[in-house]
Order: structure tokens, then C-alpha cells, then sequence
């Protein structure tokens, strides 16, 4: 390898630090970026660095997909480097394609990762996407956290992913594969002014005559991360401050939370909403500003699969019972993503909400002291109609529950965003 790209692979190991993992799995679509992402880490991986395994999903949205698939296999056998091939066939033509094809790439990725005690999967996220994202962003009308840079690790089912070109730029990518004679699949879609990144892109270029460049924007989002940071640092003193946890809700302290900047207090009823529904998203703003109305004005709401009230001085984020109604788990599995029942597991039983039918078998001298709305959302082991034990709502029976997002993983989550 020549010197410049031996510097550019020095950009990229560089992303782990000094305690790479011993295996690293790399998202491969086939296009430019991707593939000199492969080829960079197969360069350290034949140098003494982690074992590298290649993955590629196979949307199925395009005729030939499979044979870019199989393009890609080939690289991947020339460089030494095992290749997989995930499948998604759960487009049905409803809802928005690139976000349904993106949350399902990642969650087969991350079954796979897990599958094949794989810790860590790169993806080729380049300083270009991060511009172009910041420009998509920007014409939603995004604050802060959508104008942020994109983040260099994140987790995706209990396995982390990372971005470590994310400072590089598409052109250098490019430079690498053409030296190395490679070639990469344009995906048509990337000329298909049908898609807000396509128009993105032709954006920034009409940009560039005024000096607005994708390096320009990429600072410009590196500059709102700092702000983020620092935002998120007043929310983590106020949570501190006001806030406490009871049995997976959490309660904040009224009249302290009245006296917050607006944005603290958003930001701080948002963490908790996404804390308690565990979900990967943020709600809406114009929802989060109704219920910041609703809150200061007396009264609470349903959102995000959360139910917040307000008793005397407290404001109570709690589960909401209809989101979890239909959820089950088996002997041993997460139930709602944040509990683990354990006890003398018979046959045919399974965890499900307490609900009503629950609660009312329940006797109120050993119920606990969480309000009866959390207690119906709260998990409990059935079998058919009976119920055998609901360790929080106060019945153990010899169960317990243990609640897999502490309040340490709030705190953690604040500082990490």
C-alpha cells in the first residue's frame, strides 16, 4: 500500500483505539465506500489486526440485487475475508422504504453479529453522508439533536456498530479502490431525485460556488454535537436533582421542573420517555410540546407508549398497559425489553402484563405502592388465565423481577448521547 493510503487506513484503525476487537464485522453493499472499508480493514486484518467477516443484506428491491451480492462474495474470497448474505423480505409497499429497509438491515445485521459472537460491525458512513444528512435535516427543520454529527458508536440489539471513516471523504475512498483496479456498484437510486439524499447531494453541489462544502457542514454538525453535549450535561444535573425511580417508572419532582429552561425540561421528559419505552427514537417535537403544555398546565397524557401523570408535587413517567397488551416472553427472555422474571418456571407458563384481570386477584394488603396504573403494565407470570406470581405489583410466590435498565443506565445514557 502506498503511503497515502497507508495513512488513510491509519485514520481508520485509529477509530478503535488501542484494544481492537479480536473480531470485526464490516457492512458490505457493494457500493464505493463499503468496499474500501473492506479492503482497508482486510489490509490490517492480514497485518496482525481483528478478524474481519463481511455482511451484506440483500433488500431484494432490485433486480440483480443478488448478483451484487455475489459481486461482493467474490471481493470478500479474493482478500481472505468470510462473506454472509442476509435476505429481507418484509417489504409489504407500505410506510417509507428507506427508513423500513434501514431498520431492518440493521436489525438482521445485529442477529447476525450476535449469532456469530461477532462484538463490534463497522459501516461505511463517509464525511459526505454526514453532510448530506445535515442538509435532509436541516430542510425537516431539525434542532440540535438532528443537526448533531452523526454519532461514532451506537447499539443496535445489544450489538454495537461504528462509523470509523466518518471522517473521511468519498473521494478518498474512491482514490483507494481505483488504485487497487476494484470496482463498485452505483446504486441507481443514487440519481434518483425520488430520494431526499439524492437531492442532498445535488444540493451541495449548487453549495459549493458559495464555499459551502460537505467538509464545511461536517463541522458545522461537529459544532452542534458540542451543543448537544453540553445541553444534555444540565439535563443529567436536573435529572439528578429531580428525579427519582420506583419499580421502572420515573418520577420527577414537580415544582423543580417547572423552574427548567424549556429545553432542559424537553429534553429531560424526552430521556424519560425513552428510558421507560425503550424505544430508539425521540417523540415528535409538536408531541412533545403538547405534553410539556399539558404537564405545566395540570394535567398528563399518553405518549411514546408512557403514560405521565401527575399526583401532588410529581410528575410520574410510567408504561403505558396498551403498548405492552399483547407482549409475552418465555422462561428467561426480556419481557418489554427491561424485565427478567425468574422462579419456579412451570410448564405452559409465560410472562404478560398484570393488567386488570391480574391486579383485581391481587390482595391490596400486600400490593405494592406503585399506583395502579403502573402496576397493570407491570409483568406477571401466567398460566392460561391463571396468574402464578406478579413480583412487582407485590406477589413473588417465590418470583423475582429484575429491571434491566437501571437508573445508572439513564444517568450513563445522558453523558453518551
Amino acid at each position: 500500500m502506498t503511503e497515502p493510503f497507508a495513512l488513510l487506513r491509519g485514520r481508520v484503525t485509529d477509530h478503535f483505539g488501542r484494544s481492537p476487537p479480536e473480531r470485526l464485522g464490516v457492512a458490505v453493499s457493494g457500493g464505493s465506500d463499503s468496499l474500501a472499508l473492506l479492503v482497508l480493514l482486510a489490509d490490517w486484518a492480514a497485518q496482525g489486526g481483528p478478524r474481519v467477516e463481511a455482511v451484506t443484506v440483500d433488500h431484494g428491491l432490485r433486480p440483480g440485487s443478488a448478483q451484487e451480492a455475489q459481486y461482493v462474495a467474490g471481493i470478500c474470497a479474493d482478500l481472505g475475508v468470510p462473506h454472509h448474505v442476509l435476505s429481507w423480505t418484509g417489504w409489504d409497499g407500505a410506510g417509507n422504504l428507506p427508513d423500513r429497509a434501514r431498520r431492518a438491515r440493521y436489525d438482521l445485521m445485529s442477529g447476525w453479529a450476535r449469532d456469530h459472537d461477532v462484538p463490534l460491525v463497522a459501516v461505511a458512513h463517509t464525511l459526505d453522508d454526514q453532510a448530506e444528512t445535515f442538509l435532509m435535516r436541516l430542510a425537516r427543520e431539525a434542532g440540535v439533536d438532528g443537526l448533531s454529527a452523526m454519532t461514532p458508536r451506537w447499539t443496535v440489539g445489544g450489538v454495537e456498530f461504528c462509523r470509523p471513516v466518518l471522517k473521511v471523504t468519498r473521494s478518498e475512498l474512491r482514490s483507494l479502490l481505483s488504485a487497487r483496479s476494484l470496482e463498485w456498484i452505483d446504486d441507481p437510486t443514487n440519481d434518483d431525485a425520488a430520494y431526499d439524499r439524492t437531492r442532498a447531494r445535488q444540493a451541495l453541489e449548487a453549495l459549493a460556488p458559495l464555499g459551502i462544502s460537505a467538509r464545511t457542514l461536517f463541522n458545522v454538525a461537529r459544532t452542534m454535537e458540542n451543543v448537544r453535549e453540553t445541553l444534555n450535561w444540565y439535563v443529567f444535573l436536573a435529572a439528578k436533582d429531580l428525579a427519582r425511580f420506583q419499580s421502572g417508572d420515573i418520577v420527577i419532582t414537580r415544582k423543580g421542573f417547572r423552574t427548567l429552561p424549556r429545553e432542559i425540561a424537553r429534553r429531560l421528559m424526552q430521556h424519560a420517555l425513552m428510558w421507560v419505552s425503550g424505544a430508539d427514537y425521540a417523540p415528535r417535537r409538536r408531541s412533545m410540546d403538547i405534553l410539556l403544555e399539558a404537564v405545566r398546565g395540570g394535567t398528563g397524557m399518553p405518549l411514546h407508549g408512557c403514560l405521565v401523570t401527575l399526583c401532588g408535587d410529581a410528575i410520574r413517567i410510567s408504561r403505558e398497559a396498551q403498548a405492552v397488551r399483547q407482549m409475552t416472553a418465555k422462561p428467561g427472555q426480556p419481557w418489554d425489553g427491561r424485565w427478567r422474571l425468574s422462579g419456579p418456571w412451570p410448564a405452559g407458563a409465560v410472562v404478560a402484563m398484570l393488567g386488570q384481570a391480574g391486579l383485581s386477584q391481587i390482595d391490596k394488603d400486600i400490593r405494592s405502592d406503585l399506583p395502579a396504573a403502573s402496576l397493570l403494565a407491570s409483568p406477571a407470570v401466567w398460566r392460561d388465565d391463571v396468574l402464578l406470581a406478579a413480583p412487582v405489583a407485590g406477589l413473588g410466590n417465590g418470583w423475582t423481577a429484575e429491571l434491566l435498565r437501571d437508573e445508572d443506565h439513564f444517568f450513563a445514557a445522558l453523558l453518551s448521547h
